[in-house]
């Protein structure tokens, strides 16, 4: 790990602020564009998409409301790493300009519900994408997995598969976060989160010393819940996911959890759109990143 890479790690281990994830993609990329006001008759294939999602992002992340004064980091998707903002690539631009850490999205989606849940897609090209990555001067990825109930066999191959795949990541020199998401909707969320709690500790548990991690998870129905994850000497920060709550109920829900910091998208973008002038769109931007902010630092 270079320089960069050790003021990275300290700052996303005891900065104060959360993890803007701009990462929604493939199948989601049209109801993210659709939200900010670009409808499906403004674009006739996926390039055209991309760019415009690129467009939307640009603008986001070149915002004076973007601040690391109250954003650590950003957790991109492969086809923003790929491209430019004002000539730099987007990862470099974060760092250089904004001095905020960025993060790769690495999963290709879920595979079909079984036991209770949904596992990642096998990740064909992993290692090949996490070499660029590198290349890209990214800091750490992200990969997601849906518990959707309270089934121990499919906690446990949820937190495995996210395990192996992390230390991969690891040994790559980038940090994963490790998101295995309960649904927020499941009539026996509080009963997963027990269990998952206890499926994350034994793999932390079975680490090697010098292996880091970070833990992206619904933010628990019982309050302070993860705190015993949040001081493992493994886990460099935890944060959450907005998981469709409104940004208001995810919020409240979120300063009551101590520690525990936001990792949320479609709770930073609403109330965006396309349509807004820059005053406007600044002024939206603003208010809401200074709302996720305050509930993180509690």
């Amino acid at each position: 790990m270079g320089n960069r890479n050790t003021e990275q790690l300290n700052l996303m281990q005891f900065g104060k602020g959360f993890i803007a994830a701009l990462d929604q993609s493939g199948g989601s990329t049209p109801k993210a564009l659709s939200q900010y006001g670009v409808e499906e008759n403004q674009y006739s294939n996926d390039e055209e998409m991309y760019t415009l999602v690129h467009e939307m992002r640009t603008r986001i992340i070149k915002s004076p409301a973007f601040d690391s004064q109250y954003i650590l980091g950003a957790i991109l998707f492969e086809n923003t790493m790929d491209r430019k903002i004002d000539g730099q690539w987007t990862a470099d631009y974060l760092w250089e300009k904004k001095h905020i850490i960025p993060f790769l999205k690495v999963d290709k989606g879920l595979a079909d519900l079984a036991n209770g849940v949904q596992l990642m897609k096998p990740i064909s090209g992993l290692n090949e994408l996490l070499d660029r990555a590198v290349d890209r001067n990214i800091f750490g990825t992200k990969m997601r997995s849906v518990v959707k109930e309270a089934n121990p066999k499919g906690i446990r191959d949820v937190v495995a598969q996210q395990f192996e795949i992390g230390k991969q990541i690891f040994s790559k020199g980038l940090i994963p976060i490790i998101e295995p998401e309960v649904d927020i909707y499941s009539p026996d969320k509080e009963k997963s989160e027990e269990i998952l709690k206890e499926e994350i500790q034994k793999q932390l548990h079975l680490l090697d010393k010098e292996v880091k991690v970070m833990l992206k998870l619904s933010i628990p129905t019982v309050s302070d819940f993860y705190k015993d994850l949040i001081s493992d000497p493994h886990v460099v920060r935890v944060v959450a996911l907005s998981g469709g709550y409104s940004r208001e109920e995810a919020n409240q829900k979120l300063s009551q959890n101590h520690g525990l910091i936001a990792s949320f998208s479609r709770a930073l973008s609403e109330g965006l759109t396309a349509g807004q002038s820059d005053e406007d769109f600044n002024a939206e931007l603003k208010e809401t990143i200074k709302g996720i902010y305050l509930a993180s630092i509690t």
